[in-house]
């Protein structure tokens, strides 16, 4: 217990009041201890209750004297429409009901105006605090902010430790009855301490945050939302970090406005949050595992926790069945792969998706995960001396481990420089079972799920992750060797024939790429980041998104174009000319710039800053609520959202809104967000604005997602 005093509750002989059947006293000994809140929770729900019997009693009374109603006795709880549902409660003993209410009639008896109007205060107070019941009775207490109800920390699954490492998660048993207390955060699953690459992301992890008992989310729904009668469309948010960091905690995640602004818009949506395991624990990769289903622990957490929303949400007033699953970075490559489990074999938990920044990725299927989890068995001492590393036996020896030696040993895996995959080597793996084949192989085959999708990147998506030390040719040629070593010519089968570097960097002159004033970043470093962005966060998505709309599923592309974090990087890093850097878009699809208003960190939103907010957060909502970012032709009430967002493939003619480009059919549409040229263009050629033209996407892209390259690429 954390409270400054603490309170007891007993059983008494002599009680003043009945809760729940039990006969209870508050009282200061020794006996069994209850936190303030606990306390005030009891004591609050007696004044409601007096309150309302005092409404009820004082109607009776009324219509007593005109003859409406029949006499009754309070004490009895005879049910009538002038009786609080409390104290007719299936919760309340027939004693217990008395009793309260014997103690009612008397406050009413005996109470002065001016303590009602306290106690109405109070039961005011008490009727703001939201509670949700489910089927089996199990409370889930939450509490109310800045307009919306917010319900922390719901474990939607087991304990994740001990014998339960590395396994699928296991369905979460909770005793019918049972309060959850939802006002106060869950864990976090364990991860690097400290904030990690400010300012992308402003959540300071402690090491009391985090737990391998971590598998909880996060529920913010809009106030008085009448949750019994409601069904609202659901946001699934998986969060990003490598797969290495991150929780459902994070500042520039918090959905309030988001909410709100959907609430305004007239597609009110309710937000979820959740937390999966990472890292080592999330992403073990051994024979062992395979053999048992064990791999992708952290992306089969994700389906779990999304299973758990379709099934629980309608008891917090939203819809199962219109569940919209969305992450950024490696929570975007969650939202793609999510996609393609098992083949496209099981029915989708959700109906639409939004991978932001990244939807597959380079890797998968080469050994960054295989040669991590040697050297956390190896620095374990887990390693058997004439024994695979695949054996079970490595897996107890793992598995009898305390949580901090193995965050210790997974720690030794991490560096965020180019040869390591910038610290992506914790990945999903190809496990024959929820990923069945490589990714590409399981999209060229179409084997996966059906559902809407939203693809997007920013425009310098990568900028922030490419050494800033890049000056020439050759810098650029090492940096993408380093990335992707088989692009290099020296481990090509057939170097005269097949494609490499210096081929790939043929699409990109240097000339492109003009420094912006005021950098000193130089324009080898902005053509590398280019090429960089384009093959891990824009063609990957076109790739998944041609694949969606082949099997007749309708697909967004967005370019985001706006951000508030180019002047707080170059103030935290003395490096100017950042530009559109990766999480751009979090202050203005979540409505809210404050986030960044941090000290020490310049905070100069624009008027366009705060207009974006409003937009960018309204189109999200109204995907996840009709599953079209854009208003359509609605005229009133007038539409803040993003205007004239069209599918990105169409075969048909279609006349976009007036200062849109026509449609043509055979082209790519992406629809530009922020800056001086918002709106929807074509990729390439005629009709499309200078800046998404330039990119060159349908010729790179064209490239980058040929099966040969893909091979290289290992995805």
């Amino acid at each position: 217990m954390t409270a400054d005093k603490r309170y007891r509750v007993h059983t008494e002989p002599v009680s003043l009041f009945h809760m729940i059947g039990s006969r209870v006293l508050l009282h200061e000994d020794d006996r069994i201890a209850l936190d303030s809140m606990t306390l005030r929770t009891i004591v609050r729900r007696i004044v409601v209750t007096c309150i309302a019997s005092s409404i009820m009693y004082h109607r009776y009374l009324v219509d007593l004297t005109r003859g409406s109603a029949n006499p009754f006795t309070w004490s009895g709880i005879q049910p009538t429409k002038y009786t609080p549902s409390l104290l007719t409660s299936q919760h309340l003993s027939l004693a217990g009901r008395r009793e309260l209410a014997t103690l009612c009639q008397r406050v009413i008896e005996s109470t002065n105006m001016k303590l009602l109007v306290l106690a109405a205060l109070t039961a005011a107070a008490v009727l703001a605090t939201p509670t949700t019941h489910n089927a089996a009775g199990i409370a889930y207490q939450g509490f109310e902010r800045n307009g919306v109800e917010v319900f922390l920390g719901i474990p939607y699954a087991q304990d994740t430790g001990g014998q339960n490492r590395f396994k699928p998660p296991r369905p979460l048993q909770v005793t019918p009855g049972s309060i959850i207390d939802a006002t106060k955060p869950g864990h976090a699953c364990p991860q690097q301490l400290g904030q990690w690459n400010a300012p992308l992301t402003l959540l300071n992890v402690t090491k009391e945050s985090i737990s391998e008992d971590c598998l909880n989310l996060n529920i913010v729904r809009p106030a008085n939302s009448g949750y019994k009668t409601s069904s609202y469309p659901v946001m699934v948010w998986i969060h990003g970090g490598s797969f290495w960091v991150g929780s459902n905690m994070e500042p520039t995640h918090e959905p309030d406005a988001l909410v709100l602004n959907s609430v305004d818009e007239g597609t009110p949506i309710i937000h979820v949050a959740i937390n999966y395991r990472l890292g080592f624990f999330g992403f073990a990769k051994s024979g062992a595992l395979r053999n048992e289903r064990s791999e992708n622990a952290g992306l089969r957490d994700q389906r779990a926790a999304i299973e758990w929303v379709r099934d629980n949400i309608k008891y917090f007033g939203g819809n199962g069945n219109k569940i919209t699953i969305h992450g950024q970075s490696s929570g975007g490559l969650a939202v793609g792969l999510q996609l393609l489990a098992y083949g496209g074999e099981k029915p989708l938990p959700y109906q639409r998706g939004i991978c932001q920044s990244q939807a597959l990725e380079p890797g998968i299927t080469a050994n960054f995960t295989r040669d991590a989890m040697n050297k956390v068995i190896e620095y374990t001492k887990c390693n058997l001396r004439n024994g695979s590393n695949d054996s079970l036996e490595v897996i107890a020896c793992l598995r009898s481990k305390d949580t901090q030696t193995l965050y210790d040993a997974s720690a030794t895996t991490y560096t965020g420089d180019i040869a390591h995959n910038i610290g992506d080597v914790w990945l999903p793996s190809v496990d024959g079972d929820f990923l069945p084949d490589a990714p590409s192989k399981l999209i060229s085959e179409g084997r996966f799920g059906n559902a809407s999708y939203m693809f997007g990147w920013t425009q310098g998506d990568v900028n922030f992750f490419t050494d800033v030390t890049i000056r020439t040719e050759n810098d650029t040629k090492r940096f993408l060797e380093t990335y992707l070593p088989k692009m290099d010519p020296s481990a090509l089968t057939n170097p005269a024939e097949d494609p490499h570097v210096t081929e790939y960097l043929s699409l990109y002159p240097v000339a492109d790429f003009a420094p912006p004033n005021g950098t000193n970043l130089t324009a080898s470093f902005y053509r590398t980041a280019r090429v960089f962005r384009d093959i891990l966060m824009a063609c990957e998505p076109i790739l998944l998104a041609r694949a969606l709309h082949k099997k007749g599923k309708r697909v967004y592309m967005y370019n985001f174009n706006q951000t508030l974090l180019d002047p707080i990087i170059a103030s935290v890093y003395n490096i100017s000319g950042m530009g559109v850097v990766h999480t751009s878009e979090f202050a203005y699809m979540y409505g809210n710039l404050s986030h960044y208003n941090v000290s020490g960190y310049p905070f100069h939103p624009t008027q366009a800053d705060y207009d974006l907010a409003q937009r960018a957060s309204r189109s999200w909502a109204r995907f996840a609520f009709s599953g079209d970012p854009s208003p359509g032709e609605r005229l009133y009430p007038p539409s803040k959202a993003l205007q004239g967002w069209l599918p990105a493939f169409w075969a048909f003619d279609e006349v976009g809104t007036p200062g849109y480009t026509p449609r043509r059919p055979g082209h790519t549409y992406v629809y530009t967000i922020g800056g001086p040229e918002e709106g929807l263009w074509p990729l390439d050629g005629e009709g499309s604005v200078e800046a998404v033209r330039s990119q060159e996407l349908e010729e790179k892209c064209a490239v980058f997602n040929d099966p040969a390259f893909i091979r290289r690429a290992g995805f």
